[in-house]
């Protein structure tokens, strides 16, 4: 399958459009999401087909952004081929190779469930996931599907951080990171050394994306996207390079 152009499915499939909610990222905007028919399992060909057209995966359901008048959420990726860590990002993987670091299957686990409730009350008690709860995890982040993987990172033994990501044809999806939100482990700035993780696992796998899902200009949460040198958006059906993010 090309990785930037999408073939048409080969058979037909049902979508649905959510009622307008308050958007997420934006304050003072209505959202609306365009859904796979959550009766149709999301299998790899499928999911294959619709990574490429800017869909994501959220516990069973893939989705993309269909907004009226607004395109402010842009799908990027970044092209492993081309890609090469800067000065700072350098510096993190230093920092972080006393890691250790497992995949492991997209299964429920106490362990993770611990950290993730940390993560949540602590970084994210004003968003739409807080209070967190064992079914708001489960159904966001396990999935019973060969493709769904959650790659762990631990110090001595002790579980720092789990990135939650799917295996494609094309590349790897990153679904979520969440790690120790304590300030002892600020330095090694555990989110942007994920995706960094994932490049190079994509880089072993011989893949050539690593897919970061939205990208919000006005959004500062989503600031640390541009910090992956080179990007490429989703532009209609067709994948080009986001000239405004190149050194």
């Amino acid at each position: 399958m090309s990785s930037n152009t999408p073939r048409q499915p080969t058979r037909d499939l049902r979508f649905f459009l959510t009622v307008p909610h308050a958007c997420s990222y934006l304050p003072g905007r209505e959202a609306t999401t365009l859904f796979l028919d959550p009766q149709e399992a999301p299998g790899k060909g499928v999911y294959d087909t619709l990574a490429l057209l800017g869909f994501r995966r959220s516990g069973r359901h893939l989705y993309r952004p269909h907004c009226e008048g607004c395109n402010a959420c842009i799908s990027v990726r970044i092209p492993i081929a081309d890609f090469t860590p800067d000065r700072t990002q350098r510096k993190l993987q230093r920092r972080n190779a006393d890691l250790e670091q497992r995949v492991r299957p997209a299964v429920f686990d106490a362990e993770h469930y611990a950290l993730y409730s940390r993560y949540i009350r602590t970084r994210h008690a004003d968003g739409d996931m807080y209070p967190p709860s064992l079914d708001q995890y489960r159904t966001f982040l396990t999935l019973d599907q060969p493709y769904a993987r959650l790659l762990e990172f631990r110090l001595d033994g002790r579980l720092l951080a789990v990135a939650a990501f799917d295996q494609l044809e094309h590349g790897l999806s990153a679904i979520y990171t969440f790690f120790e939100p304590t300030a002892d482990y600020e330095r090694r700035s555990l989110g942007t050394f994920a995706v960094l993780a994932l490049v190079e696992r994509a880089r072993h796998l011989g893949l050539p994306h690593v897919y970061l899902g939205y990208w919000i200009r006005e959004c500062r949460k989503m600031a640390y996207k541009q910090t992956f040198h080179p990007l490429e958006q989703l532009d209609g059906r067709h994948w080009r390079r986001m000239i405004s993010t190149e050194r």
